[in-house]
């Protein structure tokens, strides 16, 4: 059985933490989860902590502070591709991306690379937006279509399950994005490294508690991340490890967590134990998945 991360990027979601982790696990017994903490006041760490102590399915892993939505997944990849698992899931915190998609975003990846929750396939959907929202999203998504040659549909989500063997096969280092067009730079990665794409229906939801972090000054930015990709996209610049190395983008280096240091300088770091699939609880059934549209490169 493939062994599985789901990673949640979070600052200040204590509130969603104590009744999403739970339903993740309950989903998918068999999965471990590590949080992102970019050093929320309101306790979001702590609380963590807490729930890691009793349960070793959970882990922390601890930022300095506001870092950006992007290093904090980027983080979360390093995490798991360093301790050997087979598939990451990233989602929300927030409940926008409801667990009850996740045994489903899971078995895609018996098919594809990478399974992403897309709000505008058939069947998809999106509750609680307002008109600005709408705009905005539509917007992105057709511009990331266009310059990055991206046939999905929905290129600015981040719920999806990525194949962690593809992931190790990236160039982190050359990771462009700080904040939420890091979505839409990981797929034209992806894509760029031969990845094939599902997208399955999800409705995304407006989150149950605390205030979004989306702004119009990260719109601005991510149209600007996704021209210069575009740019990179012409260039034929190389997506893969063996590339040249990029200047100073290790985004994570300053990052730490309660099992260490994730500060890629430092030497002589060990990681934790890859976890073993006889650690992990069996899988539970579950029903056949839904039709899916298949996007293939």
């Amino acid at each position: 059985m493939d062994t599985l991360l789901v990673t949640l990027c979070t600052y200040n979601e204590r509130e969603n933490l104590v009744q999403l982790i739970p339903e993740i696990l309950e989903r998918l017994p068999e999965a471990h989860i590590l949080v992102i903490d970019d050093a929320s006041p309101d306790g979001t760490g702590e609380l963590v902590e807490e729930m890691a102590a009793v349960d070793r399915r959970i882990h922390l892993l601890r930022r300095s502070g506001k870092l950006g939505l992007g290093t904090a997944t980027l983080a979360g990849f390093r995490w798991g591709i360093d301790r050997g698992y087979d598939l990451l899931i990233n989602m929300d915190a927030d409940f926008s991306h409801h667990p009850r998609y996740l045994p489903v975003l899971k078995s895609c990846l018996s098919r594809v690379d990478v399974a992403i929750g897309s709000r505008y396939v058939v069947g998809g959907g999106v509750r609680g937006w307002g008109l600005r929202r709408h705009l905005m999203s539509r917007t992105i998504n057709l511009y990331a279509r266009l310059l990055l040659r991206l046939r999905t549909k929905d290129n600015s989500g981040s719920y999806r399950c990525y194949r962690v063997a593809k992931l190790a096969r990236l160039d982190l280092d050359r990771v462009r994005a700080r904040g939420y067009a890091f979505q839409e730079e990981i797929l034209y990665r992806c894509r760029r490294l031969g990845c094939q794409f599902e997208e399955i229906p999800i409705v995304f939801e407006d989150r149950r508690y605390g205030s979004s972090k989306i702004s119009w000054k990260e719109a601005v930015a991510a149209v600007w991340v996704i021209f210069l990709l575009g740019l990179e996209n012409l260039r034929k610049v190389p997506v893969t490890r063996n590339g040249p190395p990029a200047p100073g983008l290790r985004l994570a280096a300053t990052s730490h967590h309660a099992e260490g240091t994730d500060d890629p300088q430092a030497a002589g770091t060990t990681a934790p134990p890859v976890p073993g699939k006889a650690d992990r609880p069996s899988a539970s059934g579950s029903s056949p998945p839904p039709p899916r549209q298949r996007e293939d490169t």
